[in-house]
């Protein structure tokens, strides 16, 4: 079931108008149904995975505050070998077992590829990583564990951010599902904003830029570098309005039950740096890395070498964590680079995670400098976002060999966005640099109601001019 399609507003609204009827203990049953037939309309059969991984971490849960040292460990290697082994046989068992197969022929062995059929369910890398947190956080004693299972299940099952996230932390959520909550008409008005605004994402950005990316990267035909470049900022734009997208509508809907969700995104592409990049782009993922992974390996405790090889492996591990392919490992390795070289010639400043607005006035050659590192990283997303993108090695080689030529800048095969995506993209690049500017994305509720009004309609208008795009599956479904 798709957020951006008539059946998910009609189930939508009649699991609020239900919703709204029942006591607190009745609604968290209301929405646990509702979860789990929103996850049962891609394939039912999956639903098993996330009962066992629910029924595992549960019972961990228990034993991993109450029982003994001894218990307490074995429990938690029980909850992560379960999650971990859900992964790796869904998700990357067919990648290693090509790698593998490869590797062998090149050794002179002959060796041939079982027939495997394995279908990948949808957001099982995000709720296994949810509940992971879950029994490490309790394991660690940051955390007490639930002793009513629905609630639990529910935190593992909630429909808005099960599929795609954001990557929910146990101590944030589960206290508001455990609580009875009170829904009110500014959260109510500020949810359906956010949904109006993720449906314009989607259906006028992303969906619209689809064409023109897919027209490149799918092609046998030769390129241009200018193909390859316009493409890749289109796909710089899709993603961001793919993904965004689906994180405004999980938390507009969420609003609606009274449930406040994470931001995250904030502003991506205003980045300066590679850190500065992910602490807004998939926050919930980049922050679960650094908590669950970076710090427990060592973080930069250990001195220079130890910090470069704990940032490259987070990154490669997070790269692989995005699919079973080697451009996604590619992918991480470079941001892992990025990272360890702007570490190394760079030290962060205070100012860097400020919002302008909170920045003393400076020269316009601090500004400029500003300006030129923003453009400068955006590119340099641009060529992860190449790697990301790209179908296969042979691809990305002959499109970095087509790039490095210095003719054909000036003819290209690229199909034109439709007007609607263009006037979604003029609304979107102020939208996210006032975002910037502000830092946060709520300051239009400081505008009079007649402007947001205006800005509301707006909205509706570029969703409509967008409606005649060809639909496309979220890009994070795959992950």
């Amino acid at each position: 079931m798709n957020f951006a399609s008539l059946e998910y507003l009609l189930f939508l609204a009649i699991v609020w108008g239900s919703y709204n009827l029942l006591p607190h203990r009745g609604q968290n049953f209301l929405l646990l149904i509702a979860s789990y037939f929103f996850y049962g309309c891609w394939d039912w059969r999956f639903l098993s995975l996330i009962i066992l991984s629910t029924s595992v971490d549960y019972v961990a849960g228990i034993i991993l505050d109450s029982g003994t040292e001894t218990a307490r460990k074995r429990a938690l290697v029980v909850s992560l070998s379960v999650n971990l082994g859900l992964l790796g046989v869904f998700k990357y068992l067919g990648f290693f077992i090509d790698s593998a197969t490869y590797a062998l022929n090149q050794l002179g062995f002959e060796a041939s590829q079982p027939a495997l059929h394995i279908v990948l369910p949808v957001g099982i890398s995000f709720y296994t990583f949810q509940t992971m947190s879950y029994t490490i956080d309790v394991y660690r004693g940051k955390l007490q564990h639930t002793r009513n299972l629905l609630d639990f299940a529910l935190f593992v099952a909630f429909f808005p951010q099960l599929v795609a996230g954001p990557i929910e932390r146990a101590k944030h959520l589960l206290p508001i599902l455990t609580k009875p909550r009170t829904i009110t008409v500014g959260e109510v008005s500020r949810g359906m904003f956010l949904i109006l605004l993720g449906l314009m994402k989607k259906i006028a950005i992303a969906d619209g830029l689809s064409r023109s990316v897919d027209a490149i990267f799918t092609t046998e035909a030769a390129l241009s570098p200018l193909d390859i470049t316009l493409s890749t900022y289109a796909f710089a734009f899709q993603i961001l309005g793919d993904f965004s997208a689906y994180t405004d509508i999980a938390r507009g809907t969420s609003k609606l039950f009274g449930i406040d969700l994470m931001r995250n995104f904030d502003a991506p592409y205003f980045a300066r740096s590679p850190s500065d990049f992910w602490r807004r782009w998939h926050i919930s993922l980049s922050t679960w890395l650094r908590d669950y992974l970076y710090i427990p390996l060592g973080g930069n405790r250990g001195g220079n070498f130890s910090t470069y090889r704990n940032l490259m492996l987070t990154m490669v591990l997070g790269g692989l964590w995005h699919g079973a392919a080697g451009n996604f490992v590619l992918w991480g390795i470079y941001h892992g680079t990025l990272l360890c070289i702007f570490r190394f010639f760079q030290s962060n400043t205070a100012d860097e995670h400020r919002p302008i607005s909170q920045i003393p006035a400076a020269s316009i050659y601090t500004w400029l400098i500003r300006v030129l590192s923003i453009a400068t990283f955006f590119h340099l997303t641009c060529i992860g976002w190449l790697l990301f993108r790209a179908e296969s090695f042979s691809q990305i080689s002959y499109m970095f060999s087509v790039l490095s030529s210095t003719s054909g800048w000036t003819t290209s095969i690229i199909p034109r966005p439709p007007l609607g995506t263009l006037v979604g993209l003029l609304f979107l690049i102020p939208w996210e640099a006032m975002t910037y500017i502000h830092g946060k994305d709520s300051f239009y509720r400081a505008w009079p109601p007649v402007v947001r009004g205006v800005l509301i309609g707006l909205i509706v208008i570029i969703i409509n001019m967008g409606l005649s795009n060809e639909a496309s599956t979220f890009i994070y479904f795959q992950f």
